[in-house]
Formats: C-alpha cells, structure tokens, sequence
C-alpha cells in the first residue's frame, strides 16, 4: 500500500485542514507506510507528529529511520530536508489521510458503532455472535477487551483501547477486509470522538445505550457537557439509529439522531413497563423478563409499531449471562441483528451461545456464598449489578472488592463511595490500574464518601490478597462482587503493563484453596 503526496495534499485541502506544505524535490514524494510512533518507521513512511506528549526529538528518530514527509501543526526544523505538511488538527489529519492509504477498508464493511456509559462491550459481543451465525464467523469486533480482526487464533488480541487510534482503526479494518470478514461490531468511546480517533467514519449502525456522569477529569472532559456531546456524534455519523428511550438527556439524544437522520430510521426501544408522558415519539420495541436464574437469562422482544413488525425479530430470546440488565443490552443486540437482515430464529440461536469475557462470570461455592467477577467499573454498573444481586438473593450480605484506575476517571470515585453506600456490608478498596497516582490516596479518596454506620471497610492494596480475604469471610448465603478487572492480566502501574494473574482467576484459586472443588458457571 502507499499514499502520494499529492493525494495527501488534495485530501487535506478538501477538508480544509492544510495551512501549508513543503515539497522536496530531491526525495520520493510517494509514502509506503504510515505511523505516529518513531520506533515503528519504514523507508518512505508518512510520520505524524500527534499527541500531548510529541517531542520534536521524535521527528529527528522517525527522519533517521526512513520517513519521508511529516504531517503536524507547526513545522519543526528536526525534519529539514522531508516532505512537511502543516495541518490545523493533526488528529483529524491523521484520521483522513490513514482511511485513504488503507484504501478505504470501511467501504467493504457493514458497520455498527455502539456508545453508552455501560453495556457497549457485552452489546457488542452479542450482535458479533448473531452476525457470526449467517455470515460464517465473518464479524470484526473493536472492543475494550479483544480487537477481533479474521478466523485465525492470531487475528484476536488484546485491546489497549476502547477505540483504538484512528491509524491502528484504519490498519484493523484493512486486515479484516483482506481477511474476509463481511461485518465489523465496534464499541465506540467518549475520548474516540474527543480525539478524532473515528473522525470521517459513518456507520451503518449507531446505537445508544444510556448517558450518566464518567470520564470526567483532569486527562478526559472537563464536564457532562463535554462527555455527552463526544457521545452524541455517533448518531449524528450513523445511517440508522438505535436509542434506549430509558435513557437519561433522551430529548437532546433523539435530537442529536434527527440532525442527519429520517425519523423512518430512528428505532427506540424500552422495558414493557416502562411509561414517560413527555415522550412525544412512539417506541418501537418494547422487552419483558420471562426467567431469571444463575446461569441464564429469558426475555422477549415484542415488536409494537409498524415499522419494528417488518423485522421478523419478535419472540423469546435466552442468554447466556445472568441480570436484568443485560436484558436491555440483549434486546439493543436484538434489533441491530434484524436491521442487518436477520431473522428470529437465526438471532435467537446465536444470542443464547454468547459468552462476554470478564462479564458476569460467576462462582457458586459450597461454604462461601455466590463470588461474581464482573467489569463494572462506574456507578451506573455498579449500582445496576448490587441491584440485581439484591432482588436475585433476597437481600444478601454484598462484599465488594473495588478499586479505580489512577490518571482518569476521577469523577468515578465517589460514584463508588454512592454505590457502596446503597448496598453493600463490607468492602474491601484495592488496586486498580493505579497508573501514575498512588493507589493508597486512590483507596483514601472513595473511603472518604462511604458511610462506615452502614460499610465496613478494609483497605487492602494487594488485589490478590483483597479477593483472598473477601471470600475467606463469606458464608452460605453471601455475595462477593469483585469488580474492575474483569479478564485483565495486568495492572497499569507507573506506565508499565504489570503481569496479574485477573480476577476470575485468583478467585477460582482461592476458591480451590478454600474448598477443593467448585462448580463454575461463567456468564
């Protein structure tokens, strides 16, 4: 694959991003290979100079090792001597100029993009698991945990990003298309939109999951305002729409579809029970538990206005996971599998196999209660997963262990303090991906909004010994949630991906230790 620099300069000038260029003559003016990482340059590589933390000394390596031109903001006389483009946004520059030396793979795939506070990871691997049924496993999928690129064992690796960086996104889908996949499932964040990871891409597919306060802080948005603007614009990019009508901001999120989309392709969808007198638009597919129990799911979809009965979508539906709230999650996965041409029984087989790794993952022990090992990272997620656990159990003793990532996510916290407040007994505050930040001023900072009449606390750093200690105390009758990680193998400490074992397994070890045989039941 390559990119001519004349290309790259009309690209550029079309969307109006060009401030000015510099042509060597003495050079090839036609780049081979495309990177924003100086340690990752070929001869002939188009370099961007991106991010908060770009030193022109990395100009000087990338020109070392073969590149030829450079796209940035301002020129810098490190590369004297190479092809210079200078841009107004270097991000947008790069979202643009990478879709076009990959030759456009997004063209060759059915796209469905899925944003919300909680639920876009487990949506997405359920609409990957009902594509992968009629298209013979040709579903990509971008998603927090594992990036999912073709049929090989090799073509599925671990995520570093929710979205990944517009360069990489491009480069994925590529191999995708080159691998045959048909249909690509993408989870698409806040900070996607907030850094042009995904600018200039249009999906086939948008859908809308939910909105509550995260990622505000120092690193992320400055506030909800920014967070829910990010958020909106995959509707306002999406050819259809699919939006929870239970969400929070709903007005300013329908608005947001009806900015470039038909009324005709905006889908909505809520709980049977669900009423709202100021709800002007009609909801189109309505879902009702059927069975709950601790290794499924039932619900049913029913399809109520005219447009939701041309999908032939309607009926019960089973999963593989336990909690009310994947039921709303299933049936979003539900009605994007009937809008890319899927039937019910189709849809129905490949739901009720669909396993979501670090999600719901569930131990039922002999003398130690019921352990859950679940992602749930914000206070929506939380709140949502004691809820459960509260009316699944009959009000049982909840024993938490909980930490927050360092360096992002501050306005998490004390949704953490919140949530605890509301349902647990005891918690035990550890490690989470500490990054830069001391975990122990972490710990102290969510201590500091729980109610110790109604939590007993433990600070415990070390997360092995925190799950160690949390099932140890557990009796018949308990629960243990222990949330965050999910399948993660490694803590972000100070820049450096530290192995760790993950949560499902130090728990299925203590387990063993306690007890010697366990049943396993992963949701």
């Amino acid at each position: 694959m390559s990119i001519s620099l004349n290309t790259c300069i009309l690209i550029l000038k079309e969307h109006h991003l060009l401030k000015s260029s510099a042509v060597q003559d003495t050079i090839s003016s036609k780049m081979e290979y495309v990177s924003y990482d100086s340690r990752d340059v070929h001869t002939n590589t188009l370099f961007f100079c991106k991010g908060a933390g770009f030193r022109p000394t990395y100009l000087s390596m990338a020109k070392a090792n073969g590149a030829n031109c450079y796209v940035a903001e301002q020129p810098y006389p490190e590369g004297k001597g190479m092809h210079a483009l200078i841009v107004r946004n270097v991000s947008k520059a790069m979202a643009l100029l990478s879709a076009a030396f990959f030759r456009f793979p997004q063209d060759d795939l059915y796209l469905i993009a899925i944003t919300g506070t909680k639920g876009k990871t487990t949506t997405a691997y359920f609409l990957k698991g009902m594509l992968d049924q009629v298209n013979g496993g040709k579903t990509a999928l971008i998603s927090s945990v594992n990036t999912v690129v073709g049929p090989k064992k090799d073509d599925t690796f671990k995520s570093s990003l929710t979205t990944p960086e517009s360069l990489d996104l491009f480069r994925d889908m590529r191999i995708a298309v080159d691998n045959g996949m048909t249909h690509m499932v993408m989870e698409v964040s806040s900070q996607a939109y907030k850094k042009n990871r995904v600018f200039g891409l249009t999906y086939d597919l948008g859908f809308f999951l939910n909105i509550t306060p995260d990622h505000i802080g120092p690193n992320e948005h400055p506030n909800f305002a920014d967070y829910l603007h990010c958020k909106l614009q995959l509707l306002v990019n999406a050819r259809k729409c699919i939006i929870n009508a239970q969400t929070d901001h709903f007005p300013e999120v329908y608005a947001a579809a009806m900015t470039t989309t038909d009324p005709d392709s905006i889908y909505l969808f809520a709980d049977e029970k669900f009423t709202n007198p100021d709800l002007k638009q009609t909801i189109d597919f309505r879902f009702s538990t059927q069975e709950l129990d601790m290794s499924r799911t039932r619900f049913q979809v029913l399809c109520v206005s005219d447009k939701a009965k041309q999908l032939k979508i309607a009926g019960d539906y089973q999963l593989k996971m336990l909690g009310d709230f994947n039921e709303s999650n299933g049936t979003a996965a539900v009605i994007g599998a009937g809008l890319a041409g899927m039937n019910y029984d189709d849809a129905a087989k490949g739901i009720s196999q669909v396993t979501v790794p670090g999600r719901m993952q569930t131990e039922v022990t002999k003398k130690h209660g019921v352990v859950v090992v679940d992602f749930a990272h914000n206070e929506a997620s939380m709140m949502a997963l004691m809820g459960f656990m509260q009316r699944e159990f009959n009000n049982p003793k909840i024993i938490v262990v909980v930490g927050a990532p360092g360096d992002k996510g501050v306005s998490r916290r004390p949704g953490f303090s919140n949530s605890l407040n509301a349902y647990a007994a005891k918690a035990f505050l550890t490690t989470d991906d500490p990054g830069f930040e001391d975990p122990m001023d972490i710990a102290q900072e969510i201590d500091a909004g729980i109610d110790h009449s109604k939590v007993d606390v433990t600070i415990e750093l070390d997360r092995k010994k925190a799950i160690h200690d949390a099932i140890s105390m557990s009796k018949q009758g308990d629960v243990v949630l222990i949330c965050g990680k999910g399948e993660d193998s490694y803590q972000k400490i100070r820049g450096v991906d530290t192995p760790y074992p993950s949560d499902i397994t130090v728990a299925q070890q203590v387990i063993d230790e306690l007890e010697g045989q366990k049943e396993h039941f992963n949701g």
